[in-house]
């Protein structure tokens, strides 16, 4: 037993050498994470979710249907804007074609009488004309004549212009008016005909869903988030360095990052260089700078966007 006790403190030394060898290149690595531009799908009327068509993990495109709403006050409002548009049609209908046959039949039967009448009246003028020019008759009986004749011209006048009202339709302003209230009955029916389409939450972009926040029965508010995808064209690799390491790297310099859990490398350019806002954005897991020195976030564009598209998010990149 004592003869093997070398042998084991041999072994563990070794292996205590190895991870202190290690841990400095570890430490001392430009580490980084993979990092995609994220959309979230929300809605836009409240209602309880009726089907989820997609899981997490999957990948869209857009157009398609993520989710369907149950939102059954939409039945009601269109079914109350169809009956106002019909009847907005109809009282603009109206005031276009004027009165019915019926009516139009009416006024033409009260100028035929209001005509004989003229008529008598006007050949029983022209008698009396001469008579009273012959002093045959009192000027009061001729005046009394002329008076029946005005009247009934006056008669006659006025049903003319009834019958060409009703001819014509009503006034213009009226007609205007109802083609105003049948445009804005219009408008509230496409309005709820639009809201009906928001039952239904559409894919914005190609995507993978990432994340889905509600299940099936729960109540979508208004502007809540319902889903999350991530971007596969926007793929980016995220290093913080400090202000002393700064002078190494360039925008528009073309660098190699390897994957942590493999040894596949990409190529890349690098994008921006921009002042970390907080500590919570560091990417590098063993950040190695003075505590007075100010952090550097640099963005890298892989070259051959359609290799890095099956990356995983949030995994470790090695700047080298």
């Amino acid at each position: 037993m004592k003869s093997n006790m070398p042998i084991i403190a041999a072994l563990v030394l070794t292996a205590g050498l190895a991870a202190c060898n290690n841990k400095p290149s570890m430490k001392h690595a430009v580490q980084g994470k993979v990092e995609r531009e994220e959309i979230a799908v929300v809605g836009k009327l409240a209602g309880r979710i009726q089907e989820i068509k997609v899981s997490e993990g999957a990948t869209v495109r857009k157009g398609d249907t993520l989710a369907i709403l149950d939102i059954p006050e939409l039945q009601a409002k269109k079914a109350q804007a169809s009956g106002a548009v019909k009847s907005a049609e109809a009282q603009y209908q109206m005031t276009r074609t004027g009165a019915t046959a019926n009516q139009l039949r009416q006024l033409n039967a009260k100028k035929a009488a209001l005509t004989e009448q003229y008529e008598f009246a006007k050949k029983s003028l022209e008698r009396l004309k001469q008579m009273v020019a012959d002093s045959l008759i009192p000027l009061q009986q001729y005046d009394e004549v002329y008076a029946k004749y005005q009247g009934a011209n006056a008669q006659l006048i006025a049903v003319n212009a009834e019958i060409a009202d009703v001819q014509h339709g009503v006034r213009l302003e009226q007609q205007q008016m109802a083609l105003g209230q049948q445009d804005r009955a219009l408008g509230a029916l496409e309005e709820v005909q639009v809201a009906a389409s928001e039952r239904y939450i559409i894919a914005p972009q190609d995507m993978t869903v990432s994340t889905i926040t509600l299940k099936v029965g729960e109540l979508a508010l208004p502007g809540y988030t319902l889903f999350k995808g991530a971007l596969q064209q926007t793929t980016y690799f995220r290093f913080t360095i400090p202000e002393s390491k700064l002078s190494r790297y360039k925008k528009g310099q073309e660098v190699t990052i390897k994957l942590g859990f493999d040894d596949k490398t990409f190529t890349g350019t690098i994008r921006n260089i921009k002042q970390v806002g907080a500590y919570a954005n560091i990417a590098t897991a063993y950040p190695d700078y003075e505590m007075q020195d100010m952090l550097y976030e640099v963005i890298v564009t892989p070259a051959d966007m359609a290799a890095a598209r099956d990356l995983i998010s949030k995994t470790t990149v090695i700047l080298q």
